[in-house]
């Protein structure tokens, strides 16, 4: 199975990027991850379900640990397609 994550910490702050959200982004792009997207209004990633759910539990652990107050995120599952078109188990 494969999963996307979308996720967004708080407080904002424009001008800096506050300690939480730089934290949540290591996590992120350290997990090994597909398709990474870090931005200042929202991030992505998708991978295995494993690697994703792992990289959620350290997302929330680290960047409330280091001042998030709010983390919103969602979590969807995507189709399992190969680069032939089939889908996971040769549909």
């Amino acid at each position: 199975m494969r999963l996307r994550v979308e996720f967004t910490t708080e407080p904002f702050d424009l001008d800096e990027a506050p300690a939480h959200a730089l934290v949540a982004r290591e996590v992120i792009e350290t997990a090994g991850l597909d398709a990474v997207d870090v931005g200042p209004f929202g991030n992505t990633a998708e991978g295995a379900a494993d690697r994703v759910l792992t990289a959620v539990d350290a997302l929330l652990r680290k960047s409330l640990e280091a001042g998030a107050t709010r983390v919103s995120l969602q979590v969807n599952v995507i189709d399992d397609v190969h680069g032939d078109g089939t889908a996971e188990g040769g549909r």
